[in-house]
Order: structure tokens, then C-alpha cells, then sequence
């Protein structure tokens, strides 16, 4: 099977694809890189084990007002893994058997493992963000001041993700008041010591910490004409600035916090060990992030990274 195709539902109910599949879901889908990263992981796998040798990890394009119907097909033919993106990982919630503790609390899920009654669902995002930021930017998030732009399955992952670690002020902006409180009702489950903010994306909160990072969970910067989602001059001179958006790899919020000589990272390393954590939920073996790195930095036309 081709695993650089981008599969439709169409092709789910005729094709059959054998051995072990394991796809992501989304819509649009075209550009993700999660098959290039994902099946140079599994012929890592397959040098020292012969149990991943029919693994194959396949991209579908699947609209949300089919994603039930094709969820039972995933099933039906006994796909062990999913990953889920935008827009599915909060409607998947009403669709699957069992949810992790984390996911629970994030409200969203992003990674499904198969079993004989439908899927369980988990949420790797917290962790490869705080990964990202670890490597990338060195901010560890017990006791950091975070400024959080948005409010979709993404930033919930990600609030959730600050809470549980201990960081010390959580500032949360986005432009609808509504969304915003919806995030706040998921953080009010969660049990830390975080102290919460919101505020309108353009009006950063005054009387800011001297250091902290900015982390953006909103799409704008997905096109090359988006602007930045805030005033990157209204930051202090001491915070960081992290874009999950990966490609393009330079957003307008980066490229005016880079002008400012702000340390800025994008999303790249959240995508790799989110990704790692998921094939390692489905494997039961240890992923060498470092091939996933060096596939999706080829398939973005990138000099390579760590990971």
C-alpha cells in the first residue's frame, strides 16, 4: 500500500489494507507529515524486532460530518492506531470506549489504540509540548509564567499540560469569550496550585513577569498572510516564544519575536514526541525519536535536527 497517498473514506470502505495499519485523521490533512515520521520510526522497529514488519502508518482525509461512520470502519478493519488532528479530537470524545486520566481533564484526545469494543482514547500533546519546550527553548514548566494564545483541543492539552507540571501564572487569551470559558470549566477539574488569567488576544495583561513563555495554539500563522495573534513588543525582554504551527517553520509571531532577539522555537519537536509517545502506546517498544526528526525534517525540505 502507498503510504504517502492521502486516503479518503471512499478508500476505507473499498480498500483493504492489511497487516497492522495505523493512519492519521484529519481535515485538511494533505499537509501532514506524521506518515514520513511515523513509518521511519517503525523500520527503526523493524531492524531489532520482526513483529513490525507488516506496520505500515497511512494519512485520511476525513470530513467531520463523517467521522463517526468512519471510525466504526477503522475499527471494523482492525486499525490499532489512529492519531486524530484538527478537527476530530474533541468530537471523537462521544465515540470511544475508554479515556486516560490526562485526555480526561484535557478534553480531548489525539491518539485512539484499538481493542475488541472500539477505542481507547489518550492525549499525548501535553507531553510532547513540554518536551518541545524542554529541548528546544530549555523552559522546563514546573514554576514558569506561560502565556497561552487559544483555546481549542490544542491549548486544552496544553493548559492542562501547565497545570499538572506546576507552572506558577497561566495567562490564557483568544478572541471568543465563550471558548475561553470553556477552557476555563476544563481547568477547574484539574487539580494544582496554578494560578489562572484570561484576557483578549489584543490586550496582553499588564504588569507581566520579567520571564516566561509565550506558547501560540491558535491557527493563525497556518498562511503566509495571517498576522501575528498578538503584540509581541508588549512582552518583556526576558520570555520565549514557542509556535505549535511547524509549517511554515517562521510564522509572523516568531518572526517578530526573533526581530525583538527573543528566543523562539516552532512546533516541530511537540509534533515528533507527541508522535513517539503514541507509536509507543501502540508498540509497547521504545521509538527512536531521532529517525521521526530526520523523516519529517526531509519531508519539509529542512536541515536536519535533533530530537
Amino acid at each position: 500500500m502507498n503510504t504517502e497517498k492521502t486516503y479518503t473514506l471512499r478508500d476505507l470502505e473499498t480498500t483493504e489494507f492489511s497487516g497492522t495499519p495505523l493512519a492519521v485523521i484529519g481535515h485538511p490533512i494533505q499537509h501532514s507529515v506524521s506518515p514520513a515520521m511515523h513509518n521511519a520510526a517503525l523500520a527503526k522497529l523493524r531492524e531489532t524486532d520482526s513483529r513490525f514488519i507488516d506496520w505500515a502508518y497511512y494519512r485520511f482525509d476525513i470530513a467531520p460530518e463523517d467521522f463517526a461512520q468512519a471510525l466504526a470502519l477503522f475499527h471494523k478493519r482492525c486499525f490499532l492506531g489512529l492519531n486524530l488532528t484538527i478537527p476530530h479530537k474533541v468530537q471523537a470524545l462521544d465515540l470511544i470506549q475508554g479515556i486516560s486520566p490526562d485526555a480526561q481533564s484535557m478534553g480531548a484526545v489525539n491518539t485512539l489504540v484499538w481493542n475488541e469494543l472500539g477505542y481507547d482514547g489518550f492525549n499525548t500533546d501535553g507531553y510532547g509540548l513540554s518536551r518541545g519546550l524542554e529541548l528546544d527553548l530549555g523552559v522546563m514548566l514546573k514554576d514558569a509564567n506561560v502565556i497561552l494564545l487559544g483555546s481549542g483541543g490544542a491549548a486544552r492539552a496544553a493548559a492542562v499540560q501547565c497545570v499538572l507540571s506546576g507552572c506558577a501564572q497561566l495567562y490564557v487569551g483568544n478572541r471568543t469569550p465563550e471558548r475561553l470559558q470553556n477552557l476555563l470549566t476544563v481547568l477547574g477539574g484539574v487539580a494544582g496550585s496554578t494560578s489562572t488569567q484570561t484576557f483578549a488576544l489584543n490586550d496582553l495583561p499588564e504588569d507581566l513577569p520579567e520571564c516566561g513563555v509565550v506558547v501560540n495554539a491558535t491557527s493563525l500563522g497556518l498562511q503566509a498572510s495571517d498576522p501575528a495573534p498578538i503584540d509581541v513588543a508588549q512582552l518583556p525582554a526576558g520570555w520565549k516564544v514557542y509556535d505549535m504551527i511547524y509549517n511554515p517553520t517562521k510564522t509572523a509571531l516568531l518572526e517578530q519575536a526573533s526581530a525583538r532577539a527573543l528566543p523562539i522555537a516552532n512546533g516541530l519537536s511537540m509534533l515528533i514526541h507527541q508522535g513517539a509517545r503514541s507509536l509507543e502506546l501502540w508498540s509497547h517498544s521504545a521509538v527512536d525519536a531521532h529517525a521521526m526528526m530526520t523523516a519529517a525534517c526531509h519531508s519539509l525540505k529542512l536541515p536536519p535536527r535533533y530530537a
